[in-house]
This record gives C-alpha cells, structure tokens and sequence, in this order.
C-alpha cells in the first residue's frame, strides 16, 4: 500500500513538472537571442538611425561568419574579427530588426532596436550609442535566467497543486476512504 502512496505522489509531481516545463521555455517575443553552438553579439542594443553598432563572433567552426539585417548592408565576419556597420539612415525609429549571424549554415538571430531619439551624445545628431544591457545568453541552454514572475507563479501554482493533490490521496487512503 505504501508502495502505491509513493508512486501516486512521484506521478502527481512529475505531472507538475511536466506542465511546469513549456512555461520555462516560453518565447520572450524576441528579446533574448536564441542559443547556438557559436557566440555572438551585437552591441549596442539600441543604437539611433544612422548609428554605428559592432558586430562580433566567436567560436565559430569555419573562418567566416555572414551577418546580414534589414537596417544596415550585410556583412563577413573573418576570423573572429569584429566588424563596425552603420544602421541606416531612414531606419524607422522606434522599429526592432532581426539580426542574423551565419555560421556554416547553423542561423542565430538577435534583435537590434532602433532608439525613438537621440541617444548617448546629448548633441542631437542621432549618432551617439549606449551600452547594451546583457549580452548572449551562453551555458544554460536560454532558459535559466529569464523566467518572468507569471512564469514562475504558474509553476509554483502547479507544484503547490500537485504537492496538495497527493498529500490529499495519501490521507484519504490512510482513513480507508479509497
């Protein structure tokens, strides 16, 4: 009897687990890079129409890594090297655009924004940068650091629920109620 207790409560929790699970992965809407074999980053984040940004690319297989967007001309990256791309001009404030890092056919993407003012200078020219924010997720697999708190309260709901439900079996079966 003890036996089916154990194996009532294991199933109940990896149930919860299992629903928990599609929320820890769950798509941010483009904000975080996805995660590839290679490094790579764009940086800054959010640079002013006809600004500079850097682009960069490591642990690459192959010496050269194709970048290409549609705010500024694509780019090869060679060897490791960096590379500086001017966004253009007309590029509509405010806008977020795909940037796509190819290395031997395996595609990463990251999304650079186009700031809605002059940012950086103080001048007014549109030309100044900031400092990104954080970098390419690496090491995690993407989905360890960027649960938000409806994520996480949905998978304690869960877990709670689960928990409830067989501490609740284990009694009813102990009264003889089964």
């Amino acid at each position: 009897m003890l036996s089916l207790r154990v194996a009532s409560v294991a199933l109940l929790s990896t149930a919860a687990f299992a629903l928990a699970a599609p929320m820890a992965s769950a798509d941010d809407g483009g904000t975080t890079p996805n995660v590839t074999s290679f490094g790579f980053t764009v940086s800054p984040a959010t640079v002013a129409p006809g600004g500079t940004v850097t682009l960069n690319a490591t642990e690459c297989q192959e010496p050269l890594v194709k970048v290409s967007s549609g705010v500024f001309d694509a780019v090869e990256l060679n060897e490791g090297k960096s590379a500086t791309v001017t966004v253009d001009a007309d590029a509509k404030p405010g806008a977020r655009y795909e940037v796509t890092f190819d290395c031997k056919g395996e595609k990463g993407t990251t999304t650079l924004t186009v700031a809605s003012h002059s940012i950086g200078t103080g001048t007014g020219t549109g030309t100044g940068t900031t400092t990104p924010s954080k970098g390419v997720k690496a090491g995690l697999g993407g989905g360890a650091g960027g649960l938000n708190g409806t994520e996480i309260a949905a998978g304690s709901v869960l877990l709670a629920g689960a928990l409830g439900g067989g501490v609740f079996l284990m009694r009813r079966r102990a009264d003889g109620n089964a």
